[in-house]
């Protein structure tokens, strides 16, 4: 079996905002893959990275650490990280570790939705709408 080829996806001319698609090969590797996947995004100018989970059942724990520390260097920039599609599993850890609060995430495989000009009230509650609470019987 060949390692993944990882390659760091370039903001559209004009823009800021890129898409990288996780996959159970990239995160088969460990976090490095990752962390290098999300160092060339961030090298290559990005200031809004969205993260599609789609295909991944679970994020485990070193590879959240690794999305908030880019997350860390998009707020620097203006921007953030935003999290697409994760999965029951995902979004109870988010919540249980309280990242809901700093990583914006989307439910469902939607087009990013921009957050200009929203206060963080707004833009808390609209966290809190889109990540539903599990109940635990």
């Amino acid at each position: 079996m060949t390692a993944p080829v990882i390659r760091a996806p370039a903001p559209a001319p004009g823009g800021d905002e890129v898409v990288v698609v996780l996959t159970s090969a990239l995160l088969a590797g460990g976090p490095a893959d990752l962390r290098w996947l999300l160092q060339g995004v961030l090298l290559s100018g990005a200031r809004r990275i969205v993260v599609d989970l789609g295909e991944v059942d679970s994020v485990a724990g070193r590879a959240l650490a690794t999305l908030l520390t880019a997350h860390r260097i998009c707020r620097a920039r203006g921007g953030g990280v935003v999290l697409r599609g994760a999965d029951p599993r995902t979004r109870d850890t988010l919540r249980r570790t309280g990242l809901w609060r700093v990583l914006h995430v989307q439910c469902g495989s939607g087009p990013a939705q921009a957050r200009s000009g929203t206060s963080a009230d707004e833009a808390g509650e609209q966290r809190r709408a889109e990540l539903p609470l599990a109940v635990v019987p």
